[in-house]
């Protein structure tokens, strides 16, 4: 227990964690030079992988032309976010960065363009051939993951998560949609300096280490349900609830003023889908001018959507990754945690708990527009992967 105290306070003075298994490592986004400052703080490498996490308060194409002289050998996965999971837990106006080490690690990023209208079958072509591959290339290596950043504003994640799952087999995929802050205006994603909008850039991975892909939510359905009744799903908006204007209707079923609306309410009344034997968040990005609800994930005429009920939030938090805990202590957790959940902690004046929460369990990751898990995208989750070090048989650890 004192070792992990250590860590996490080595971690938190330093801005940088190189004790775990993965490289960690933040700037503000004002640092002069950002990605030089990075690398410095990750160490020499060589990196499989470089993962950065952008706040979009600073020059996105910028940084990531910097990334290509720092780190030549590896491939750079970026996006903007919706805030950072950082040393201390939620934060703003990072840059966060994550190394996966070259001896541990071997991956293939894949930049998938114009997903909006895709090609579904020459997209699966490529992503089994990569897989198949990277299988072959590394006998020696244990676990597989996928890692899926996609451009938060595209309205076609649920399609592209939908595609590509079968062509990943035994890769689990977790992931999440890049995000804006609370602007929603320009949501950016990146490989190898190349920027790209309407794009997602999927990573293959294999490591020598065990990594679990994981997701939780805190919300309980309840027993007020709610028909969708017109819709314009390309959009992800709708028009009529139970035969009434959207917004007006929701708010009487919650008991709110519709003149109030914000994202507040929608953060703490979420709605929720039946999927099989699961429900699934179909939460709510905003009211529009035509006073029209606009969702944050797929939408369609005859939707039954039920209001949820969340539990508190940092103790379900701390409970489930406790949960993760319960044989080995995981080195790292890279997570994509909903914006909303973080709106949530705000408005139930958590945030530092919550923070408490992540910074202790090493958890490093970004707020997002949604998240990607198996053939689903969806909502006021967080999806994300523990990484344990392995023992050899003669308890060597790795």
């Amino acid at each position: 227990m004192t070792n992990d105290i250590e860590q996490t306070l080595s971690r938190t003075s330093s801005g940088a964690d190189t004790t775990g298994i993965l490289r960690i490592a933040e700037v503000s986004a004002s640092t002069t030079a950002p990605v030089k400052a990075l690398a410095a703080e990750l160490g020499p490498g060589p990196f499989a992988l470089v993962t950065l996490f952008v706040t979009p308060n600073t020059d996105f194409s910028a940084v990531v032309k910097e990334a290509e002289s720092f780190f030549p050998n590896a491939d750079v996965v970026a996006c903007t976010t919706a805030g950072e999971l950082g040393a201390n837990g939620y934060a703003e106006n990072l840059i966060v960065a994550t190394g996966f080490p070259a001896g541990d690690f071997v991956s293939k990023s894949i930049l998938i363009t114009d997903i909006g209208s895709l090609d579904s079958q020459s997209t699966v072509d490529q992503i089994t051939l990569e897989r198949l591959s990277l299988l072959d290339s590394t006998p020696n290596f244990n676990d597989n993951f996928a890692f899926l950043v996609v451009d938060g504003l595209s309205l076609s994640e649920d399609t592209l998560t939908a595609n590509i799952s079968p062509a990943l087999r035994d890769f689990p995929i977790f992931g999440g949609s890049a995000g804006d802050g609370t602007a929603f205006q320009q949501t950016l994603v990146a490989l190898n300096g190349k920027v790209a909008v309407n794009s997602a850039v999927l990573t293959l991975a294999r490591s020598k280490h065990r990594a679990h892909v994981f997701s939780l939510d805190h919300l309980v359905p309840g027993e007020v349900q709610m028909v969708v009744t017109e819709a314009d799903p390309s959009r992800r908006i709708v028009k009529e609830i139970n035969a009434e204007p959207a917004a007006r209707e929701y708010a009487r079923l919650v008991g709110k003023d519709p003149d109030q609306l914000d994202r507040f309410i929608f953060a703490s009344h979420p709605v929720v889908v039946r999927i099989g034997d699961t429900h699934h968040v179909r939460a709510i990005q905003q009211v529009n001018e035509n006073e029209e609800l606009v969702f944050f994930s797929a939408i369609d005429e005859g939707m039954v959507l039920t209001v949820a009920a969340p539990q508190n939030l940092s103790d379900h938090l701390q409970e489930k990754l406790a949960e993760l805990n319960q044989t080995d202590r995981p080195e790292n957790i890279i997570a994509c945690d909903c914006i909303l959940r973080r709106i949530e902690a705000e408005q139930s004046q958590q945030t530092r708990q919550i923070s408490d929460v992540l910074c202790s369990n090493r958890v490093t990751g970004f707020s997002t527009y949604g998240e990607q898990i198996g053939p689903l995208h969806v909502n006021h989750t967080m999806s994300g992967i523990a990484f344990y070090r392995r023992s050899e048989p003669d308890g060597v650890v790795l």
